[in-house]
Parts: structure tokens; sequence; C-alpha cells
């Protein structure tokens, strides 16, 4: 139920768009960040450790989400 609104939010709001922009960029900053550092990283509440790895994977991925939400969020005008 929480995707679906959060998906809802992500199509109708412009906002909602702007702000997952500097989300992902502060989110995929900081994860090369640890991962070109070679830092692993413990998943809170688990054994589980992300190598540096999955960080240059997710912190790329976060990225490029970052270029998609600012392109929606910020250079793209909405529909009327």
């Amino acid at each position: 139920m929480v995707i679906l609104a959060t998906g809802y939010f992500v199509i109708k709001s412009v906002d909602f768009r702007k702000f997952l922009a500097g989300a992902f960029f502060v989110s995929g900053g900081i994860q090369l960040y640890l991962a070109f550092a070679k830092v692993s990283i413990p998943v809170l509440g688990t054994n589980i450790v992300q190598n540096p790895d999955l960080g240059y994977f997710r912190g790329t991925l976060h990225l490029v989400l970052c270029l998609v939400c600012f392109y929606f969020g910020f250079i793209r005008k909405p529909k009327t």
C-alpha cells in the first residue's frame, strides 16, 4: 500500500520528484565515496555486510535515478 502511495506521488507531484532528485544525489554520492574508500557497510539489524563492489553499483544506480528525477522535476514542463 505504501509503495502505491509513493508511486502516485512520484507521478503526480513535481515537488516530490525534486525532493527525490536531491535524495538520490546524496545517497549516490555517499555510496560511491564509501565504495571508493573500500568501506564495507553493515546492514542495520542483520549480519549482512555490503561490500564495496555493490556500493559502486548502488551509487551509480542512485545517480542515474537522480538524473531521471532531476529531468522530470526541474527541466521538463508538466502537462496541464
